[in-house]
């Protein structure tokens, strides 16, 4: 096995304490602005800032540097068709007999049920797939390690850096996600893992009014 090789850390930089809380406050009240959206405009979205967001979503600490993800990106109206047709078959499944009590219950003050026109509205798609192994390039399998949590870290910073873009998305997750792999044509080695609607709001959009938890119900400092 050949040794490591390292590298001098050159891009990190250090801030004055007034600046970091100076930033610190910033990224608070940037991302506290931020809000699921299910009214999205169809006006399109430059390609280059999916490009930049994903770049950005592919720098994301995971397992070994294995980068276990793969995104697809769905701009075209007969796929998104496609894709509605196929999660709002699962939802309306869902809503009608795999969910409890509670948890219609609980989704009652975001007001969903299994329709999902944003599926076509929204002017991307993005579909977020974790990769249970790779390839090599004898077609042998490499194992992947913390794959969940390396897919779910890079999709935090996705969702980042498109709403610091100017973008608002929807996190879709109906169950189970297997046609997003058929329709999409993805290998055995990839499962869905979410599914990222992204646009502009709709003029006319409106969110819940909900509030999230504070700083003290969600945090405990020793």
């Amino acid at each position: 096995m050949e040794k490591p090789s390292f590298i001098p850390l050159k891009e990190y930089e250090q801030y004055s304490e007034s600046e970091m809380i100076e930033r610190s406050e910033w990224i608070m009240k940037e991302l506290q602005r931020r809000r699921s959206v299910r009214d999205f405009s169809s006006k399109p979205i430059p390609p280059k800032v999916i490009e930049h967001c994903l770049t950005a979503a592919g720098t994301a600490p995971n397992g070994a540097n294995l980068q276990p993800w793969h995104f697809v990106v769905i701009t075209d109206p007969k796929i998104k068709k496609k894709v509605r047709e196929a999660a709002e078959i699962e939802e309306k499944q869902f809503y009608e007999s795999r969910a409890g009590e509670e948890w219609l219950d609980d989704l009652h003050p975001l007001g969903t049920d299994h329709n999902k026109p944003f599926l076509e509205s929204a002017p991307a798609l993005i579909a977020i797939f974790s990769q249970s192994y790779g390839l090599k390039n004898d077609g042998s399998k490499k194992k992947h390690y913390y794959v969940k949590e390396s897919v779910g870290i890079a999709t935090g910073m996705l969702i980042t850096a498109l709403h610091h873009s100017g973008l608002a998305t929807l996190t879709h997750t109906p169950s189970p996600m297997g046609f997003l792999t058929e329709i999409l044509k993805r290998p055995e080695n990839e499962r869905a893992f979410l599914l990222l609607v992204v646009g502009y709001p709709a003029d006319d959009a409106t969110v819940p009014d909900i509030e999230k938890k504070s700083l003290e119900e969600i945090a405990t400092f020793k």
